[in-house]
């Protein structure tokens, strides 16, 4: 999908929204953000596998999406932090509904196949399946384990209520 697609009078709704947080990151950042403002060197930790160009230029287009707001402090060195602005977040409370169904309908997934692992299809990282997850993908309906900083659940994006902190290290593809 294209940005200028996120402008187009001319699209539906559900078009318009998908375009401003299509991407391999964006609904990532997009929760980490909805929990806690956060400095570009966190949001890399999390993020295994984002390089530092990658993360600023989707920032950078989240930003003027409305979506982002970049606060710049005066000081030696100079220090960035992140946040969700209003629209930002009613973009993520749109979300929660479609999460819950994405985790129900990882669920139902797993009690399909009597190993409990997807056998066709797609991995949660978007990859073709042969029946065996990658590593570094997590199984259907399952939750990544580790340590990670502090932080209440935003909308239950986690199965089982945990916070951030238990959920651990997001998935990466």
């Amino acid at each position: 999908m294209t940005r200028s697609r996120a402008e187009d009078p001319n699209v539906c709704g559900v078009t318009a929204a998908i375009a401003v947080i299509d991407g391999k990151w964006k609904t990532i950042l997009l929760w980490l953000l909805e929990s806690a403002p956060r400095r570009p060197g966190e949001l890399l930790r999390r993020l295994p596998g984002l390089t530092e160009k990658v993360l600023t230029q989707t920032l950078r287009e989240m930003e003027s999406d409305g979506l982002v707001h970049r606060e710049v402090y005066d000081g030696r060195p100079l220090k960035t932090v992140y946040s969700l602005t209003d629209f930002g977040r009613d973009l993520s409370e749109a979300l929660a509904p479609l999460s819950d169904w994405g985790h129900r309908r990882l669920e139902k997934l797993a009690r399909e196949t009597p190993s409990g692992k997807a056998t066709s299809g797609l991995t949660p990282s978007g990859n073709a399946t042969s029946g065996e997850t990658s590593a570094g993908e997590i199984p259907p309906g399952e939750v990544p384990s580790g340590e990670g900083p502090s932080g209440e659940v935003p909308s239950g994006d986690w199965p089982s209520g945990k916070t951030e902190a238990q959920a651990g290290p997001l998935p990466v593809s």
